[in-house]
Parts: structure tokens; C-alpha cells; sequence
């Protein structure tokens, strides 16, 4: 990345403007721009979330995912730059699978509620789908590797899988829609 940041206000955004990594000065309402906001703003849930008493296993892994997210971010500040390597989707995949089987497997819609870390792991969750779909935005419009989009994806499906492995922490389960089929039993 080109320059590190000395003062934090610097006023040059005054006239509705932000500096990339590459020097260049775009729109503050540019995809770009919304797409870096979008995965800032998950980064800051995931760092609610990591406030909160979790497992160590979840810890470690939301850890590691806030240092990929700010590649991510690094990468979408630079444009046509790589920080995001397809081995971070990898290891979402992993976790996927490692959590996923720990599971049952689901006979209806769950809602986004529960346990306090589980509801947060839901908005993380959320969030992720904003920024992908930001991150497809802009990948309509400018040239974009794959792996982000596919990070961000799959990282939305795996803040899902947590939100049911922390609504079990000490015997809880999830929060199940009631639907007419499960009210007529069937």
C-alpha cells in the first residue's frame, strides 16, 4: 500500500472526494467507495462480535477473518492490486465444513435471534450479503477477481453456520419461523 496515514483529518474529502491506494481520487459515493464501506462496516461487526464471550475455536477463525477483510479492503482501495488470495476462501470452505457437521440438520427457517452473539453473528451475516452484492456492483462495472466475491459469499454462509453453533452454547438451540406448516404440525 502506497502511503500510511499520519493525520486522519486531512479535509481533502471536503469537496465529496476520498483518495484510493493508488493515489487516484474518486467519488465518495463511487461503487468502489461503497463496497470498501460495506466491508469495513463487516469488519466492525465481526469486531462487536469478538467483544462478547465465544468459544475459542469461533475466536480464532473471526480473527483471522478480520486480517482477510482488510485485504479485501486494501484490495478493493487499489485498483487492478491483489491481497486476497483464493487460499482465504479455502479456509472458509474448512470452516464450513468443520462447523456445519457439528450441526443438525435444519427442518425450517430459523430466525436471526437467540443467543446475544448469535443475533450479532446474523448481522455480521447480513452485512456480508450487502457487501457482496456491492462487490458485484462494482465488478459489473470494472474489471475484479473472482476471490472476493466468492469470499464474501462464502463468509456470509459461514456467519450463518456460527450464529446456530453459538445459539448452542450450553444446551440452547435456534429460533425457529413459526409457520403455518409447523402450526398445522406438518
Amino acid at each position: 500500500m502506497a502511503n500510511r496515514l499520519t493525520q486522519i483529518a486531512t479535509r481533502t474529502g471536503d469537496n465529496g472526494t476520498t483518495g484510493l491506494g493508488d493515489n487516484t481520487r474518486v467519488s465518495k459515493n463511487s461503487l468502489r467507495v461503497h463496497a470498501m464501506g460495506d466491508v469495513d462496516e463487516l469488519n466492525s461487526h465481526i469486531g462487536l462480535l469478538l467483544s462478547e464471550s465465544l468459544p475459542e475455536a469461533v475466536r480464532e477463525l473471526l480473527t483471522d477473518i478480520q486480517h482477510q477483510l482488510f485485504n479485501l479492503g486494501g484490495e478493493l482501495s487499489i485498483p487492478g492490486f491483489e491481497l486476497l488470495k483464493a487460499e482465504a476462501v479455502l479456509q472458509l470452505d474448512e470452516a464450513l465444513a468443520h462447523f456445519n457437521a457439528e450441526l443438525p440438520r435444519l427442518q425450517e427457517f430459523i430466525l436471526p435471534a437467540g443467543r446475544r452473539t448469535a443475533a450479532q453473528a446474523h448481522v455480521c451475516r447480513t452485512v456480508a450479503r450487502r457487501a457482496e452484492r456491492a462487490v458485484v456492483a462494482l465488478g459489473n462495472e470494472e474489471a475484479l477477481k473472482d476471490t472476493p466475491r466468492q469470499y464474501l459469499n462464502r463468509l456470509s454462509d459461514l456467519m450463518f453456520v456460527l450464529a446456530r453453533v453459538l445459539n448452542r452454547v450450553d444446551g440452547g438451540d435456534d429460533v425457529y419461523w413459526k409457520s403455518e406448516r409447523l402450526q398445522r404440525g406438518g
